[in-house]
């Protein structure tokens, strides 16, 4: 893979799997490299040396992890990535104009959640949401960001369904409703989300079907029961208002 050609624009990629690329494609990252770009991309402002040292080497000593933070930039200095990062005597910092994916799509979920996102979305937002940050990566720091952004794009996808469904483009609303599902197949949400993008389109039997399909792999798992908020979302579907999840169909229409 090729070094960065000089004035290049480049760009960070976290979310499914961690590349960096220039105009001529993946740039070849030094062993043990990665994890510090990583580190600084995850974060849109300056992170102090102490910080990344810290964290990026947890079981050395303050020294011995320091001195490993300056072979790592030396390391991305002599492959020709060095001007990926801002490096000052205290403080790392990505160069302007290096692009990270997270950043874009974590706007992206905190706009959707906000209702303030007014962009034309689809089928790209839905892949965008889809994808887990940093996978494999089993650092205490990496695991704590991958957590918060599946709990971040989880809800996203859930809101961009309704958005969708709003919008009556249906077949996207349940694709990212089913995104959600993929991504957490025990969360009663992710169902829901997509029940309401089939009842939204008028398709009743797809409805049931994902509720059934929920319950028994609820039971399966867990030994649990669908909530009340769950069965309400179906209650109506049976013509004699009967049991749909041994309950009484009444005790949703609170």
């Amino acid at each position: 893979m090729p070094s960065p050609a000089e004035g290049a624009p480049l760009r960070i990629t976290l979310l499914g799997g961690f590349r960096l690329t220039g105009a001529d494609g993946s740039v070849r990252i030094p062993a043990g490299s990665e994890r510090l770009l990583a580190y600084v991309a995850l974060r849109p402002g300056p992170v102090a040396r102490s910080d990344v040292a810290e964290n990026l080497w947890p079981g050395a000593s303050e020294a011995r992890a320091h001195a490993s933070l300056r072979s790592a930039l030396t390391r991305l200095r002599g492959a020709g990535c060095c001007r990926a990062l801002d490096t000052g005597p205290a403080e790392l910092a990505l160069a302007d104009g290096v692009a990270v994916d997270l950043w874009a799509l974590r706007s992206l979920a905190r706009g959707l959640l906000d209702a303030t996102e007014t962009r034309t979305l689809g089928t790209g937002e839905i892949d965008g949401l889809s994808q887990d940050l940093l996978p494999g990566w089993c650092d205490d720091w990496a695991l704590r960001e991958a957590e918060e952004w599946r709990q971040l794009r989880l809800h996203a996808l859930e809101a961009l369904a309704g958005h969708f469904a709003g919008a009556r483009r249906y077949a996207h609303a349940v694709s990212a409703a089913g995104a959600a599902v993929r991504a957490e197949p025990l969360r009663e949400s992710a169902h829901a989300a997509l029940i309401r993008a089939h009842l939204a389109e008028g398709n009743q039997s797809e409805a049931l079907r994902a509720f059934r399909s929920y319950r028994a792999l609820l039971r399966e798992e867990l030994g649990l029961s669908p909530t009340p908020g769950l069965l309400g979302l179906v209650a109506g579907l049976r013509p004699d208002g009967s049991r749909v999840d041994g309950h009484h169909a009444a005790v949703t229409s609170r």
